[in-house]
C-alpha cells in the first residue's frame, strides 16, 4: 500500500470498520432527517419567493448554453475521426480496468503493495482522510473519479485546431464540473462526511440546511456563500480602521485624506485609486496588514479613492465619468487639501487600468499632475488574460449587457461568483462541504470578510470596461476611446512601477509583463510572490513569500524570470526607495482639514453601503 500523504492512503495499518458507518439511533436519525427536509424547505421558499415577486430573473441559460457549446466543439473533435475516438475511450478503460484491479487486488495479502492508477495532486486536500486508502469502497471512488478528471482534462489539452478562446473555455468548464462531481462533496462518497452523519444522527444536514435557507434569504434569492464568520467585523470598528477624514465626496467617489504619522512627509501626496469589484479596504483591512498605514508612517500624505457602491441612479456612469468624478476628483481635492499639483499615484487590478487609462487621456489633455504612477497586478494588455477571460465573448458581453439594462447595474453577488469560479476548489466546494453538510459555521477571517463585500457594476462603467479591455483589447492597441479622443499608453512618460504576482490568476505575471511595453517611459518590473491579493498586502513585518526585480521588462517573460535576483520577504520596503529616488523631498506633515472642511471620518459612508 502507498504510504505518501498525496495518494490518500492512511499512515497505519488500522483496518477500516463497518460499525462507523451504521446509524446507531435510527429514531433520533430519522426525526433529524425529517427536521431536515423542513428546512430544506425554507431554503426552497427563500429561493422562490423573491422569483414569484419577479424581484429576481434567473439567467441561468445563458451560462449553460455557453458551456453546452464549447463541449460540442470539443467533441466534434474526438468524434470526427473513429480511430480518434477510440484511442480516447480505450485510455479511459485502460484506467478504470487498472483501478479495477487495484480494488481485487487489495482484497488479497498483496493489498500493502498496491499503487493506486492515479495520485492527487500535491496540495490536493479533498483525500486526506485514512479511509480514502484504508476502505476499499472510498478508494475505488477517489481512484475513478481522479482518473476521469484527469482523462476530460486530456481531452482538451490534445484537441488541436480548437481556437485558443475554446480550448480556454473547455479547459475552464472542465475544471468547474470536474471540481463539482468529486466524491468529496458527497455524504454517501465522503467517508468523513459520511461518519459525522452517522455519529451525530444527521444533526449535522439538520445545521447545513439551516444555514442553506439562511444564506439564500442573504442572497435575497440567489446563494450568498458564506467563507466566514462576518460577525465579528465592523467597518470602521476592527476593520479599516487607519485614521482619517473624507476631505471630497463626488456622485462616484469619496475621498479620504489620512491623518500623518511622521512629523515630517513626502512633499508629493500619495493618490490612491483601489478597483470598484470590491471595497478600497483590501489595502487597509487591520493595523498589521495596512498598506495606507504603511506608507502612512513611511511619510506618504494618502489619499484614497473610495468608490461608490452603485445603484440605479449610476447606470450611466461611464469610464469616462469615474475618470472625471473619481480619479480627477481625487486629483483636485489633493490639490486643495495640501496645495500640491505633483502628486504620486497607485492603481489596483481594474483600478489600475481605469489609472493607465486616464493617464493617456490626461496626456493628450495636458494634465501632468501625476508625476508617477504605481500599479499593483494591473493588466493594461488582455491578450493572455487570465481565466476571466472564460467569460468574455460576444455572446456573453451581451447577455450580461441584457441582464445589467434591467436595473442599470450588475448584482454584487455576479461578481463575486464569476470571482470564486477561478478557484472554486478552494473557494467555494470545502465551504459548501464545511457548511451545508457539516453544519459547521466558518472560521473568522478578515480577507474573507472583505471578499464577501462585493460591490454592483454601474452598467455603462462595466460594459466599457469588458468590451474595451476584454473583449476588444483596445487600451494597449491605441484604439481606446474616451472623451472623444482615441489614446495611447505611448503617451504616459512618466515613470512606471509595474507589480505583479507570480501565482495572480486574474493578473497573470505574463500579462502585465508584455503590457509594460506599451508604456512610453521607463517601467520598473518586479514580481512578488504568492497571488492577486496575498502578493500585493504582504507587509514587511510578515517576513513572507519574496519578489523578484530584472532589467528592461522585454523580451521573452521566461528569460526575464531565470535572470531575475530573488530577494526574501516584502516588495513594499523596494517600492518606497523606487518613489524617494524620484523625489525625496519632504515638508511639515499636513493634517486633514486644515484647507478644507471634512465630510466625516475615515473610512467614510459609501464603504458601509452593502450589497
Amino acid at each position: 500500500m502507498s504510504k505518501t500523504p498525496d495518494s490518500g492512503k492512511a499512515e497505519d495499518d488500522q483496518p477500516s470498520t463497518v460499525e462507523q458507518y451504521l446509524v446507531k439511533d435510527p429514531e433520533r436519525f430519522a426525526l433529524n432527517m425529517a427536521r431536515m427536509i423542513e428546512q430544506a424547505g425554507k431554503a426552497a421558499s427563500a429561493w422562490a419567493e423573491p422569483r414569484e415577486k419577479g424581484d429576481v430573473r434567473d439567467h441561468v441559460a445563458e451560462p449553460v448554453v455557453d458551456m453546452v457549446k464549447t463541449f460540442s466543439k470539443l467533441s466534434e473533435y474526438w468524434l470526427a475521426d473513429p480511430q480518434r475516438a477510440l484511442e480516447a475511450q480505450t485510455r479511459l478503460f485502460s484506467g478504470y480496468m487498472t483501478v479495477w484491479a487495484n480494488a481485487i487486488q487489495r482484497t488479497s495479502n498483496a493489498a500493502q503493495d498496491t499503487e493506486d492508477a492515479v495520485k492527487p495532486e500535491r496540495g490536493d486536500k479533498r483525500f486526506l482522510d485514512p479511509e480514502w486508502g484504508r476502505n476499499a469502497f472510498f478508494d475505488f471512488l477517489k481512484q475513478a473519479y481522479l482518473v476521469t478528471s484527469r482523462w476530460a482534462a486530456d481531452l482538451v489539452e490534445h484537441a488541436e485546431g480548437l481556437d485558443e478562446h475554446t480550448r480556454h473555455k473547455a479547459g475552464f468548464y472542465v475544471k468547474q464540473v470536474s471540481n463539482a462531481i468529486s466524491p468529496s462533496n458527497f455524504i454517501l462518497t465522503n467517508p468523513e462526511l459520511f461518519r459525522e452523519t452517522v455519529a451525530s444522527n444527521g444533526e449535522n444536514l439538520v445545521r447545513g440546511m439551516k444555514m442553506l435557507a439562511e444564506d439564500i434569504a442573504a442572497g435575497k434569492g440567489d446563494l450568498k456563500l458564506r467563507q466566514a464568520d462576518y460577525s465579528p467585523f465592523e467597518i470602521g470598528r476592527n476593520i479599516a480602521t487607519t485614521p482619517g477624514k473624507v476631505v471630497g465626496r463626488s456622485d462616484v467617489a469619496e475621498i479620504i485624506q489620512y491623518e500623518p504619522a511622521t512629523e515630517t512627509v513626502l512633499k508629493r501626496p500619495l493618490l490612491i485609486c483601489p478597483p470598484w469589484i470590491n471595497k478600497f479596504y483590501i489595502l487597509d483591512l487591520n493595523p498589521q496588514k495596512s498598506f495606507i498605514r504603511w506608507a502612512v508612517e513611511q511619510g506618504h500624505t494618502v489619499f484614497v479613492i473610495s468608490w461608490v457602491n452603485p445603484d440605479e441612479r449610476h447606470g450611466t456612469k461611464s469610464w469616462e465619468a469615474y475618470i472625471r468624478e473619481g480619479l480627477q476628483y481625487g486629483l483636485d481635492t489633493v490639490e486643495k487639501a495640501t496645495g500640491e499639483r505633483d502628486v504620486n499615484a497607485i492603481g489596483y487590478c481594474v483600478g489600475g487600468t481605469l489609472l493607465a487609462a486616464a493617464l493617456a487621456l490626461m496626456a493628450q489633455e495636458g494634465d501632468d499632475r501625476i508625476k508617477s504612477a504605481t500599479f499593483f497586478t494591473t493588466q493594461v494588455d488582455f491578450t493572455y488574460a487570465g481565466d476571466l477571460k472564460v467569460f468574455v465573448d460576444e455572446e456573453q458581453v451581451a447577455a450580461v449587457e441584457k441582464s445589467m439594462s434591467e436595473k442599470g447595474y450588475l448584482d454584487g453577488t455576479k461578481m463575486a461568483t464569476a470571482f470564486n469560479m477561478l478557484r472554486s476548489g478552494d473557494l467555494i466546494w470545502p465551504y459548501v462541504v464545511n457548511n451545508y453538510m457539516r453544519g459547521k459555521d466558518p472560521l473568522p477571517f478578515d480577507l474573507l470578510y472583505w471578499n464577501a463585500d462585493s460591490t454592483r457594476m454601474a452598467a455603462a462603467n462595466h460594459s466599457f470596461y469588458l468590451r474595451n479591455c476584454y473583449l476588444e483589447n483596445n487600451l494597449s492597441q491605441g484604439t481606446m476611446e474616451l472623451a472623444g479622443r482615441t489614446v495611447s499608453l505611448g503617451d504616459i512618460t512618466i515613470p512606471v512601477y509595474n507589480l505583479a504576482s507570480k501565482e495572480d490568476h486574474i493578473a497573470p505575471a505574463l500579462s502585465v509583463f508584455l503590457g509594460s511595453k506599451y508604456f512610453g517611459g521607463t517601467v520598473e518590473y518586479v514580481m512578488a510572490g504568492s497571488g492577486h491579493i496575498a502578493g500585493v498586502v504582504n507587509p514587511p513585518a510578515s517576513n513572507k513569500y519574496q519578489y523578484w526585480t530584472g532589467g528592461t521588462p522585454t523580451g521573452d517573460f521566461s528569460q526575464w524570470i531565470a535572470n531575475a535576483t530573488d530577494h526574501p520577504g516584502s516588495w513594499w520596503p523596494h517600492w518606497q526607495g523606487w518613489i524617494e529616488a524620484k523625489d525625496n523631498t519632504r515638508v511639515p506633515a499636513r493634517k486633514p482639514g486644515k484647507h478644507m472642511k471634512t465630510l466625516g471620518d475615515a473610512p467614510g459612508t459609501y464603504v458601509k453601503v452593502r450589497v
